[in-house]
């Protein structure tokens, strides 16, 4: 407290009675954590969140605010493989848990690590991870029919278990085997806001919203956990708009956002407006599985604050910043000013 009364937010200078620095949030995508060719043994996401906390570190340093939210799929699917491994030996983790767990761990390891590469630049700043419970609508449509798959493949005979005594439903998968599948409900409402944007208004660099959040929904004022994944850049869109972020920061495997993506007609996109990108994401050029949340996470957040989100690499983020590289999602108004 007496760190903002005396006109600082942590290392930031803060004028009295004026305006904190810039609120930026960075979703780091899935090669930020663990990267395609890797075991994606704890020492490989060690070396991986050290690199991209640098990034992060000189984001802040350059004189922004930041709240970051990260992916969890493969930590989620790998302790979901430790449950089935032990289900003769230990009681099974429901979904929740492991993704609540996942959180706090991945979170740790971020957190650490961003904390070492600032203390590197000179800043005391202390980070520090909010788990998150994302509230959903029981009566989504996505609870009707399951499609987000989770976890290992398994046999006919294996699954009919599972089907028969939990209750899964499975799908088929390309001749691999069958795995389960969980809801994807749309984020509505973030439990731990007011929590979040206290410490990200004192200027506290924020891990929060891991793997979307824990999903829940509320009976009778009560929250209960359910078993299902939020889409990560959904649920980021979703902390942005309520924090009023000046930026949203995407960072993806690639550099800047394509249309006609790896095809010889490929075309690389600087900027797009919003009604741009929604003609783009209804034209197909966006895969629902890849590319295309991020670009709806984009329009929800752009198009409901006026600000800029920008995609690109997380090596990219200061070139990006400075108009060199990226592709930036604008509104109509704001189209043409960086």
């Amino acid at each position: 407290m007496d760190g903002i009364m005396n006109g600082r937010m942590g290392d930031m200078e803060v004028p009295l009675g004026g305006k904190p620095p810039p609120l930026v949030v960075v979703a780091l995508g899935g090669n930020a954590i663990s990267r395609e060719n890797q075991e994606g043994n704890i020492p490989e996401q060690f070396e991986n969140a050290q690199e991209s906390m640098n990034y992060i570190a000189d984001l802040i340093a350059s004189g922004y605010r930041v709240v970051i939210t990260h992916g969890n799929g493969p930590q989620v699917g790998n302790l979901l493989r430790r449950v089935e491994a032990a289900i003769n030996v230990l009681y099974p983790l429901p979904l929740y848990i492991c993704s609540a767990d996942t959180q706090g761990g991945m979170g740790f390891m971020l957190q650490q690590f961003l904390s070492n590469a600032l203390r590197e630049r000179g800043f005391s700043l202390t980070p520090a991870t909010v788990i998150s419970q994302i509230l959903v609508d029981k009566d989504d449509p996505a609870f009707a029919n399951p499609t987000k798959p989770i976890g290992q493949f398994f046999t006919a005979d294996q699954v009919r278990d599972k089907i028969d005594k939990e209750g899964w439903t499975v799908k088929e998968d390309a001749g691999r085997g069958y795995r389960r599948v969980v809801p994807s409900p749309r984020p509505r409402k973030l439990i731990e806001e007011p929590v979040i944007a206290m410490l990200a208004e004192w200027g506290f660099p924020l891990i929060t919203c891991g793997g979307g959040g824990v999903p829940v929904i509320e009976e009778n004022g009560i929250l209960k956990a359910v078993d299902a994944v939020i889409d990560k850049d959904l649920a980021t869109s979703l902390l942005a708009r309520l924090l009023k972020a000046d930026m949203l920061i995407i960072t993806t495997a690639i550099e800047k956002v394509a249309l006609n993506f790896k095809k010889p007609d490929e075309k690389l996109l600087d900027m797009m407006t919003v009604p741009e990108a929604k003609q783009f994401l209804a034209e197909g050029h966006f895969a629902p599985g890849s590319m295309g949340p991020k670009i709806e996470a984009a329009v929800e957040f752009t198009e409901a604050t006026g600000n800029p989100t920008v995609i690109t690499l997380p090596t990219c983020i200061m070139d990006a910043l400075a108009g060199k590289t990226g592709t930036w999602i604008r509104s109509v108004s704001s189209f043409g000013k960086r």
